[in-house]
């Protein structure tokens, strides 16, 4: 069985990601960030990290712009978790998609946050056609989250 995509963050990636997570709990959200809250699927202990959910046509979602992260892991476990900015904080239930349902989300969260997140996806990007986007779906997890509370 492959192992599946990841790339690791940086150490200046964790050092920035704290900051924008700190922010996002202070309910300065840079750029529509929220801070993602899921329970890790062995500790049963809340983990956070700074993410960009893409408001869509039936979203919104959420998109791994490294691939099958320790968050990805814990949300296809838990099933749902919580996004925070400030003292707003919203429950969801999550589904994963599969690829044939990504590569127009791909496209749109790539013209949105594409200068940020680009370098993550390789040679694709929001120009890309649907099959270089579909080709790439596998490396990329996408959840359609339904906020509960």
């Amino acid at each position: 069985m492959p192992q599946a995509h990841y790339i690791k963050p940086s150490r200046f990636d964790t050092i920035l990601n704290n900051a924008v997570g700190w922010l996002a709990r202070r309910g300065i959200s840079l750029m529509g960030t929220a801070e993602l809250s899921v329970r890790g699927r062995t500790s049963g202990e809340w983990r956070a990290i700074p993410v960009n959910p893409l408001p869509y046509d039936g979203g919104p979602y959420l998109i791994s712009a490294r691939g099958h992260s320790q968050w990805v892991r814990n949300l296809r476990a838990a099933g749902g978790g919580q996004l925070k900015v400030g003292r707003r904080t919203q429950q969801f239930t999550a589904v994963e998609l599969p690829d044939d349902q990504k590569p127009e989300l791909l496209r749109t969260y790539l013209e949105r946050w594409g200068w940020e997140v680009g370098r993550f996806f390789g040679e694709v990007d929001a120009r890309s056609t649907d099959e270089e986007l579909l080709a790439a779906a596998h490396r990329h997890p996408v959840f359609r989250i339904t906020v509960t509370g």
